[in-house]
């Protein structure tokens, strides 16, 4: 507890009462909200670095039935097998698909590849999430 330093922060009424309101459900108290955000900050600032070490999913909604987008899949990740942890699939419908894949390697490669597979023919949608490494925090 040594290392817990206090400070003041001044802010407009309106704003911290919002900003209480936002917490409120989430957080006992307003110094552990702060932490977060502050964490959360830091967090994205790491992962902007392209050779940042990150680990996070990739979540894809594709058509299933569109000729070769299974095969085309498989084989981009074949190609990065070693950004590839674990992955779920689920059938939403007859046609859509859902896969969430967690993935961990350097931004720049989890980039290149997410491209690759937003880019196929049959995907919908795609959006890699990612955090930063960081034990410090």
């Amino acid at each position: 507890m040594s290392d817990l330093i206090r400070f003041g922060v001044s802010i407009d009424q309106k704003l911290l009462e919002k900003y209480d309101q936002l917490i409120e459900d989430g957080y006992t108290n307003r110094s552990e909200a702060i932490r977060d955000l502050i964490r959360d900050k830091i967090v994205e600032e790491k992962c902007q670095n392209k050779e940042e070490e990150v680990v996070g999913t990739l979540t894809l909604f594709y058509v299933h039935h569109k000729r070769g987008i299974t095969e085309k899949m498989m084989s981009i990740q074949h190609d990065y097998h070693y950004l590839f942890k674990s992955n779920l699939h689920l059938h939403l419908s007859h046609h859509l698909c859902l896969e969430v894949i967690i993935v961990e390697g350097k931004r720049e490669e989890l980039n290149e590849v997410t491209q690759k597979l937003i880019g196929l023919k049959g995907v919908k949608h795609g959006k890699l999430t990612v955090s930063a490494i960081d034990e410090s925090l």
